[in-house]
């Protein structure tokens, strides 16, 4: 696969922090003691480091992981998975979106994690790996991340499973869970993580049994960044704090849009977390 962007850069994660804080243009330039002129470039994509230390300061990000991504020096080093992970990257308009399959390669039973915009490659890794894919689990309903569930239910006959709280009027068989629920798949154990803000079922999953302990995260955490979400975001944040950033610190993350990271990366490098 090809190495796959960072879902956000600088400005988008002050743009991002700014709305969630709902602090104005001319509050925040006044608070940094910064010009409106030079926020605005700022908040345009140019790279000035004096005004993005002041302005990180003011929007509870890190200064120097903030600087950092200005710069573009640094990018997540990815964890390796011999069997029973993996990723598909799939296009979405201008964007990108991520989906998984897990598997336990003794049971041969899968779960998947979204299906994105084309689940073509999804279906063949099943039919190459001889899975039974027993569920499919809904990290949120935006369209991005379940464009293409209707053909992967269809042709696998799995559960699809959304958490009580996402609205999901689009696929009405659809199971519920709540929070704290538990999947096993073979020797694999799959626990919801309710990490709600950008959407209000978001939810995370926790899992082990593989290579690695996993959360596949949706929406609600990238790798230098965030879900952005304009009436919830102090409750987002704090989801991620208490839920994701309290995992392993050798946990993957596993997010919706972006490569994959790791819990112990992202407390150095994403300005949300990065101090």
């Amino acid at each position: 696969m090809p190495r796959i962007p960072l879902e956000d850069n600088f400005d988008d994660v002050i743009n991002k922090a700014q709305r969630g804080l709902k602090i104005t243009d001319e509050d925040l330039a006044k608070r940094a003691e910064v010009s409106a002129a030079d926020l605005a470039a700022v908040k345009g994509g140019k790279p000035l480091v004096a005004v993005i230390r002041r302005v990180a300061r003011h929007l509870r990000l890190g200064p120097n992981a903030l600087e950092e991504l200005a710069h573009k020096d640094w990018y997540p080093t990815q964890p390796n998975f011999p069997r029973g992970f993996a990723m598909f990257n799939t296009r979405y308009g201008d964007l990108t979106v991520n989906s998984y399959l897990v598997w336990d390669p003794r049971a041969k039973l899968a779960a998947a994690f979204d299906t994105g915009t084309d689940c073509g490659a999804m279906l063949d890794t099943i039919r190459a790996e001889g899975l039974t894919l027993r569920y499919i689990f809904i990290t949120h309903a935006h369209e991005d991340h379940i464009a293409d569930l209707a053909r992967l239910a269809g042709e696998t006959k799995a559960e699809v499973w959304a958490s009580e709280p996402e609205p999901f009027d689009e696929f009405p068989a659809a199971k519920r869970f709540k929070e704290n629920a538990h999947f096993h798949l073979g020797e694999l154990a799959i626990k919801t993580l309710f990490t709600w803000g950008h959407s209000p079922g978001m939810t995370s999953f926790y899992i082990t049994g593989l290579s690695w302990p996993t959360a596949i995260c949706g929406d609600a955490i990238f790798s230098c960044s965030m879900g952005g979400s304009p009436t919830h975001f102090t409750e987002q944040f704090r989801n991620n704090q208490e839920k994701l950033l309290t995992l392993p610190r050798d946990t993957v993350f596993a997010p919706g849009h972006g490569p994959l990271t790791t819990l112990a990366q992202e407390r150095q490098h994403n300005p949300f977390f990065a101090r």
